[in-house]
């Protein structure tokens, strides 16, 4: 039986080229898009290549695109192998946005998308992941999560991004403990960082082209019993908190 797979943000950028890579494996995946229109036409791309992918309403601000996925997909299949928490937003301009400058309004906002939205949609998945022989969550965070990278002058990572920055060490910091609740599971949790990547927000001055940025994901997605959890990756090199 083919596993399913449920990724957020998934009808463009490196949501659907990780759904692409996981549906080459034969994973039937379900793409989360807030536009279902730009969902099913991603969907019937990937399906123009022989992957089984379906397009799911899915806004994952949106309480009531929740919960009437949990009950399709519950529905439907009654179990979920793999969630991929891959949505999130950047409000700010590079450089902009330093500590004392941040807004409230910025902070509330990129929190609400990149790390309550996630809490909210694991939350809601757990008992279909609960369902699968061995599931797996992957939380999409960033090198800029990192609080070692971030804090190191020699490393030049200081994005001056604080909204989003820190709502991707938020993300990692709920990715440790996400994997120590479920440390008595099959379910492993682990959070990636893609890479600078040519994406809407990564713009086309990354160096990264998609196809490299989703091999993290897919990665972690697809873990095999002895793979670890409660860590932070980049392809398979393990990243500092």
């Amino acid at each position: 039986m083919s596993k399913i797979a449920l990724i957020s943000g998934a009808n463009k950028g490196i949501g659907l080229e990780t759904a692409r890579q996981l549906g080459q494996q034969g994973i039937t995946v379900l793409l989360g898009a807030r536009d279902l229109a730009k969902g099913e036409a991603a969907a019937d791309t990937l399906k123009q290549q022989g992957i089984d992918a379906r397009a799911v309403q899915f806004d994952v601000l949106n309480a009531a695109d929740i919960q009437a996925a949990t009950a399709s997909i519950s529905q439907e299949f009654g179990h979920l192998d793999i969630l991929i928490n891959n949505a999130a937003i950047l409000l700010e301009n590079l450089g902009t946005n330093t500590a004392v400058t941040v807004s409230e309004e910025d902070l509330r906002r990129t929190f609400d998308s990149n790390f309550f939205a996630v809490i909210a949609v694991t939350n809601a998945f757990l008992p279909l992941l609960r369902k699968s022989p061995a599931a797996r969550i992957v939380n999409v965070s960033s090198i800029v999560g990192s609080l070692a990278i971030q804090s190191d002058p020699k490393a030049g990572m200081n994005s001056k991004t604080l909204a989003y920055d820190s709502s991707k060490a938020a993300l990692n910091a709920y990715t440790i403990h996400l994997a120590d609740a479920l440390k008595e599971t099959k379910i492993k949790v682990n959070s990636a960082h893609p890479g600078w990547v040519k994406t809407d927000m990564g713009t086309e001055s990354a160096p990264m082209d998609l196809p490299y940025g989703a091999k993290t994901e897919v990665y972690l997605a697809t873990l095999p019993e002895d793979g670890p959890t409660g860590g932070f990756y980049h392809l398979v090199d393990v990243l500092p908190w």
